[in-house]
């Protein structure tokens, strides 16, 4: 018995020493000793959703943004336009029709009629609001097919850009450096099981068709498309990042674990401006500009990580 309650007092003691570590740990990056320029990217880490905004903002005022992109996106998206306006012209009538003959013969199914949600009086036509959100998905996609690789290329350019323009070098990218003391572990077999044995085109139209029904419920629909899109959204968007580290498929793993909320949050934002129709292909460019602007604060932290490292300092973003 006197060894079972030393044994306790002893876990006890360490789980109380561990706790208020964590405390401690959990709040070095707003201590007041921070490099400064490490203590102003970190009021901005604390809320990773606000990069999309930062995207946004320099796409729309950045000339060195902005030209590039257009010059490179204009004819695409003149012929694009022209197709899916016809497309809509002709076809928007039918869609809506077929909607309205779908929710009437299955109103406790899907729990939408003319002008509830789920017996909730909406303001607005349902049956109007699905069919323009359709035939808006469709033109999204006509868009998206005469863009196509131009679209691509204006990403990465964008992203260029925006590193280019903190006037880093490729040097400035260094190796991973891990930030807690004990890594959670991860399992991220599945995931390469997942994307080798899909296409990336057909990986897309799955998803697309899986999520499809949401997008009849007015918002909530949006929001929860948003939501299941969004890890792999700003796994995709941090892409260049993680290479440009030369990270393995377990370091990703366990850095998107470590910074799991951080990535979900950004990611819904993302997911959720990429997921509008039309408007959305414009996003797909100011989120890589976000997320190169996330990206290159994260590094700032792993710089500043990997040199109290070597300087033999114990308090540090550690995690048991």
């Amino acid at each position: 018995m006197s060894i079972s309650a030393e044994a306790q007092n002893s876990l006890s003691k360490s789980d109380k020493s561990l706790t208020e570590n964590n405390k401690n740990n959990n709040n070095i990056l707003h201590k007041s000793d921070l490099p400064d320029h490490l203590a102003s990217s970190s009021q901005r880490l604390q809320f990773p959703p606000s990069y999309a905004l930062v995207g946004i903002y320099r796409l729309c005022t950045d000339k060195n943004l902005y030209i590039p992109v257009w010059q490179k996106c204009q004819h695409g998206t003149a012929r694009g336009a022209a197709v899916g306006l016809v497309w809509a012209f002709f076809t928007f009538g039918m869609q809506k029709k077929f909607i309205e003959v779908f929710l009437a013969n299955s109103p406790r199914v899907t729990g939408l009629a003319t002008d509830t949600v789920f017996g909730y009086h909406v303001p607005f036509n349902v049956h109007t609001y699905a069919a323009a959100l359709l035939v808006g998905q469709q033109v999204t996609y006509i868009l998206r097919f005469f863009l196509s690789r131009n679209i691509r290329i204006a990403r990465d350019r964008a992203w260029n850009q925006t590193v280019a323009s903190r006037g880093k070098g490729e040097d400035f990218w260094r190796p991973y450096v891990e930030e807690w003391d004990h890594p959670p572990k991860v399992v991220h077999s599945a995931t390469l099981w997942y994307e080798k044995a899909f296409s990336g085109w057909f990986l897309f139209m799955f998803k697309r068709a899986l999520l499809l029904p949401f997008n009849f419920y007015p918002l909530f629909g949006i929001l929860i498309s948003a939501w299941f899109k969004g890890l792999g959204t700003a796994r995709i968007l941090h892409r260049r990042y993680f290479e440009a580290k030369k990270m393995t498929p377990t370091e990703v793993a366990v850095f998107m674990e470590e910074h799991k909320w951080d990535y979900r949050t950004f990611g819904f934002i993302t997911a959720l401006l990429e997921g509008l129709p039309i408007i959305g292909l414009v996003f797909t460019i100011s989120n890589r500009i976000g997320a190169a602007m996330w990206a290159f604060d994260l590094e700032k932290r792993q710089h500043y990580v990997a040199e109290k490292n070597l300087g033999g300092d114990e308090g540090l973003l550690k995690q048991a």
